[in-house]
């Protein structure tokens, strides 16, 4: 099968590419192939998987639409599956947008739901001008990908996402997340910025494909406020970040902001393809047919989402990824101790990334860095930003992360990669996972980790890795399902 799909599919192809691996059974967070190897899933349909593969209340949901003998598909007409769908989505909103929301049924796929978005506030503002930001990733259809951070020749403004480890400003911490409202302040008020007022402004609470990269609240807050001072729609990106996935239910509720338009797919649709967007009522003006899709009607994937919706509110997992993802981050940075390749652990909830760099080159932090106080004629001291010192960031170092994710692979663990070079390692997995689970995830990734810098220390004669104990094991893939070994899955 791998052969024939490689003779067959297209050149465009991906996770297929990194993961030569032939699913055929899937439970919770294990996958098993059709060699019989069984692998800890922290992939998770790229987060589509809030309560991990086949939930059982999941497959029974969706087989009572089924036995019901409902129509699967009907366009946007009324139905209970739908009315049921929007009654739990609209329970789970933040209180400032339920009260007042209107839901737009999209495409199948969460850039479907970018576009309806940046076609409503356009609609609404009567612009067309749209603010981004570097980094972001919100989907490949033509409009998802202006407002992307790759993107070229476009109606878009692209303003800097505060970060810590490589922050655009090089100081990182309160005072880059400062510099970039004031950025953003500047290009919307200066009469010369060249910046028209635009349509709305887009962002993500997590850049999930730019790296795994927070959002620190004030920040957010900022951009709420600075929006809202001049009539700019806020459309906030939710589509990885929510049902759970970062340790509140909607990444925003983090910061306590409320935006103008939420847009919503991956999980919300209980594995199923659904995307929508959630928005102020005010902003509906809408005619008839103004955006539609084929498949805005599925109702097994509305029946899967509000199971989903349900569970996890019902269980408080949000709160366990809140509480779970603290440890694993924690742990994470203890092993980045003892293995200086791991430049940077970040993240929020169970949406972690480890930034891979290279020990060997000289590190810098970011930019410039503070020796002493600022001041008092300095931007810190007039703009009252607290100085810090920046991390030391390293280069970059795809070439490991892709050794990690391919080590992981073999010792049955699935992550992914992203970031501005591929060199972040990923870890999503479902909001169901257990502790026990969590460990072997742990120690696969750990092991991984470890035997990738000494293979690289091997070869350039650092001594990339610093913890004195022996090496892991096992070195290879886990066995088949049944030869004699506990399996956390």
């Amino acid at each position: 099968m791998l052969r024939r799909q490689s003779a067959r599919e297209s050149a465009a192809r991906t996770y297929a590419r990194a993961l030569p691996i032939v699913p055929v059974r899937a439970r919770g967070l294990t996958i098993e192939g059709a060699d019989g190897r069984r692998y800890l899933d922290c992939l998770s349909g790229a987060g589509t998987l809030a309560l991990g593969h086949n939930h059982p209340v999941v497959l029974e949901a969706i087989r009572k639409v089924i036995d019901s003998g409902a129509p699967l598909n009907v366009l946007d007409l009324a139905t209970p599956v739908k009315d049921a769908f929007i009654t739990e989505l609209f329970a789970t909103l933040p209180p400032g947008l339920a009260d007042h929301a209107r839901v737009q049924f999209c495409g199948p796929a969460g850039t479907d739901a970018v576009e309806a978005a940046l076609t409503l506030v356009r609609a609404a503002t009567g612009r067309t001008g749209v603010l981004a930001f570097t980094g972001a990733y919100h989907g490949m259809t033509a409009g998802s990908l202006e407002v992307s951070g790759g993107a070229g020749e476009v109606r878009v403004t692209r303003l800097p996402y505060p970060q810590d480890y490589r922050c655009p400003f090089g100081v990182g911490g309160r005072r880059g997340a400062e510099l970039a409202a004031r950025w953003t302040e500047s290009l919307l008020d200066d009469p010369k910025s060249g910046v028209r007022p635009p349509a709305g402004m887009i962002l993500e609470p997590v850049q999930g494909e730019g790296g795994v990269i927070p959002a620190p609240d004030a920040w957010m807050r900022r951009m709420r406020q600075i929006t809202a001072d001049r009539s700019i729609p806020l459309i906030v990106d939710e589509i990885q970040t929510g049902v759970g996935r970062t340790g509140a239910f909607w990444a925003v509720e983090h910061s306590g902001v409320t935006p103008d338009v939420m847009v919503l797919s991956k999980a919300i649709g209980g594995s199923l393809p659904l995307a929508v967007i959630v928005y102020r009522d005010d902003l509906d003006v809408w005619e008839p047919g103004a955006h539609a899709g084929t498949f805005r009607g599925n109702q097994l994937a509305m029946a899967a989402g509000t199971a989903t919706l349900a569970y996890v509110r019902a269980n408080g997992l949000a709160d366990r990824a809140c509480t779970l993802g603290a440890e694993l981050l924690g742990r994470l940075r203890q092993l980045a101790r003892d293995v200086p390749y791991m430049g940077d652990v970040r993240g929020r909830g169970l949406m972690i990334g480890i930034e891979m760099a290279d020990p060997e080159e000289p590190g810098r932090a970011g930019g410039p860095a503070e020796s002493a106080p600022p001041g008092p004629g300095s931007p810190a001291r007039r703009m009252s930003i607290p100085a810090e010192t920046a991390p030391q960031s390293r280069p970059a170092a795809p070439g490991l992360a892709l050794a990690v994710q391919r080590e992981c692979l073999r010792r049955g663990l699935i992550v992914e990669l992203g970031g501005r070079h591929a060199s972040v390692v990923r870890l999503l997995p479902p909001l169901t996972i257990t502790d026990e689970q969590a460990a072997a995830v742990l120690d696969r990734f750990a092991d991984a980790v470890e035997s990738v810098a000494r293979a690289h220390a091997g070869r350039t004669g650092h001594a990339g890795h610093r913890s004195p104990g022996p090496p892991r094991q096992p070195a290879g893939p886990p066995p088949p399902h049944g030869a004699g070994t506990t399996d956390p899955g």
